[in-house]
């Protein structure tokens, strides 16, 4: 009995510790804080909270790609040590325990940064977090279009451009027409162009389609250019083209056309009818022709009368 009673107590230690160990009341990071991409020449803040729950603080270290540039130690007068480091420019004023400020960051500003807090004696824990932060060299200029005519018709094809200002890291380009994403089968990818002793990167991005009746909206076809930075850059450019109106062809205009006021039989009625004066007129005058000859004949000639044949038609019809 008192054996059994042995092992039980030794169990429940066991259970005890083991729920001890998993319940640490010990140093722990609560969170810290590493913006991922900022900009060039701007103030930039880094936080690191922790909860020491009882023990006392040793240190505060800050790390960039695993040099250390900046220590915290509260018993130490003044508490705040600087390491100079390349691309790093520490606010000592606006610095603490729980952030430090860099000033003008650069392109050399890059890179991870890691903060690891320390305890005191006796148990000297250490804990340690890490985050990336990227300097954007923001673009010199807009997103420019080139290549593109003022007017196109059906059929033609689109050959045109998007060049990016230089920036480091490159600019993003998408394309865009009327609003929608440009298909990945009509746009063109060209290598980065790198230039300038900070290595600043310029995109240059094609687009290139056959003109169909669908990609004009109310006669006209907008192309935009859209460049990115993660979020701290976003930046358009947008042309506005024409599409050339089709001249339509002449009507021909028919033969038969009806005069407004009548109907084709009523036009060949017409005409039949001013024949059939035109012929009576010009019988009449070759009768009257024909009747004075032969009486200016008569009354000269000692001959017989001239008579004219019976078969003779004075044009009455």
């Amino acid at each position: 009995m008192e054996f059994m009673l042995r092992n039980i107590i030794i169990s429940l230690l066991i259970f005890v510790f083991g729920l001890a160990k998993d319940i640490c009341f010990c140093l722990r990071l609560t969170e810290v804080r590493i913006p991922n991409h900022v900009t060039k020449n701007s103030t930039v803040q880094l936080e690191c909270h922790f909860d020491l729950n009882g023990e006392a603080l040793y240190s505060v270290k800050w790390y960039k790609d695993g040099n250390e540039f900046y220590r915290y130690v509260p018993r130490d007068n003044p508490p705040a040590q600087l390491f100079l480091l390349t691309g790093v420019s520490v606010d000592l004023l606006n610095s603490t325990a729980n952030q430090i400020v860099l000033n003008n960051v650069t392109l050399a500003s890059s890179g991870r940064y890691r903060c690891e807090v320390s305890a005191e004696a006796p148990s000297f824990q250490t804990v340690s977090s890490h985050g990336d932060m990227v300097v954007v060299a923001l673009p010199d200029t807009d997103p420019k279009i080139t290549g593109g005519r003022p007017r196109y018709q059906i059929g033609d094809i689109v050959r045109v451009n998007c060049t990016s200002g230089r920036s480091k890291p490159a600019a993003k380009l998408t394309w865009f027409i009327n609003g929608e994403v440009a298909e990945p089968s009509i746009v063109r990818r060209y290598d980065t162009v790198i230039t300038g002793r900070e290595g600043l990167e310029t995109t240059v991005l094609g687009l290139e389609f056959r003109v169909r009746l669908r990609h004009f909206k109310r006669g006209d076809m907008k192309l935009k250019c859209v460049a990115t930075i993660a979020h701290v850059y976003w930046k358009s450019n947008e042309e506005s083209v024409e599409g050339d109106k089709q001249p339509k062809p002449p009507a021909l205009e028919s033969k038969e056309t009806l005069h407004p006021n009548g109907s084709r039989a009523d036009r060949q009625e017409s005409n039949s009818s001013s024949s059939n004066h035109r012929r009576r007129f010009m019988a009449r005058v070759v009768t009257n022709v024909l009747l004075s000859v032969v009486v200016l004949l008569n009354s000269l000639s000692s001959v017989s009368p001239v008579v004219l044949p019976r078969s003779f038609s004075i044009g009455r019809r």
